[in-house]
């Protein structure tokens, strides 16, 4: 085995840790398992269908027990579909059009969050149609439910080794083994696996840090202190798909691309453009909106 060009000589490989944790909780045979990825969307929902709950008792939101009930349903709907058509169609088009029914292989992996998102704004359409909720109230709620969901999903795809960052020599790096070698970057070997790895950036912690952890705190923050009754409804949502687009354009830079570029930049941070326009345009119809009405 040849060392790389540019192989870690002075650094010790004890110094990066090697990514060894199993995507399985428990592993029943070599096809059936619980997994952690599947347990963080069940979290997701749980923690939202607590929120729903919660808002309803203190005043906060127009959805009952019994309504919340559905509203969940078509919201898990929302993401599962949304996300993996989103999936397909954003990152893996050639193969879903040789083969449509990859679809339909959810145990495979492979979910976009933009098409989640998408997934979860039709779901909500349908839903304050049916209910009779003001949408844009509806939204402003709906938004302060997504981050513990974004935020467990992000540290099941570290537990999982997928979606590695890029290659980096920071000390807090991490050997993902699954990850490929880079022609003319810095590498360690490993003799446990006996190869070669990059030490990468662990973006999946960042982006669970900011698009999780930070995202809460702040719609969490700005949907408990505003005035149910004379709040602008629509603002919190806007900010939302702002706050989210940016923080996912940030953490890009430290991620490895997954799929090829568009006009130069990542696919993650090409699609977020268009949220901070989408979110930018409810926030300006919403405040129009309530000076109309004043």
């Amino acid at each position: 085995m040849t060392l790389p060009p540019c192989s870690l000589d002075a650094f010790t490989p004890l110094a990066y840790w090697v990514h060894n944790l199993s995507p399985d909780i428990i592993r029943f045979t070599d096809k059936l398992a619980i997994r952690w990825y599947g347990l963080a969307y069940i979290m997701g929902f749980i923690v939202a269908a607590v929120l729903l709950r919660l808002y309803y008792k203190r005043g906060r939101s127009p959805v009952t027990p019994e309504q919340s009930e559905s509203l969940m349903i078509a919201m898990v709907l929302g993401v599962f579909i949304g996300g993996r058509l989103g999936y397909m169609l954003l990152y893996d088009l050639p193969a879903f059009l040789s083969n449509p029914l990859l679809f339909f292989r959810f145990w495979e992996g492979g979910m976009a969050s933009h098409g989640g998102f998408i997934g979860v704004l039709i779901a909500v359409i349908w839903f304050t149609r049916s209910a009779k909720v003001p949408f844009l109230r509806l939204a402003d709620i709906i938004v302060t439910l997504a981050p513990p969901g974004l935020f467990f999903g992000r540290i099941a795809n570290f537990i999982n080794g997928e979606l590695w960052g890029r290659v980096t020599t920071e000390p807090w790096a991490v050997l993902f083994p699954g990850s490929p070698m880079v022609d003319k970057a810095p590498a360690v070997f490993v003799e446990s696996l006996g190869t070669f790895i990059n030490p990468r950036h662990p973006s999946q912690i960042y982006e669970a840090a900011l698009e999780g952890l930070l995202l809460f705190i702040y719609t969490q923050w700005r949907f408990w202190r505003r005035n149910p009754a004379k709040a602008c409804n629509g603002q919190l949502a806007g900010e939302f798909l702002i706050g989210y687009a940016l923080v996912r354009i940030f953490c890009e830079y430290f991620r490895e691309p997954d799929a090829d570029l568009i006009a130069g930049l990542s696919r993650g941070s090409f699609y977020s453009i268009f949220f901070v326009v989408a979110g930018t345009g409810i926030i300006v119809f919403a405040r129009a909106r309530r000076n109309t009405k004043q």
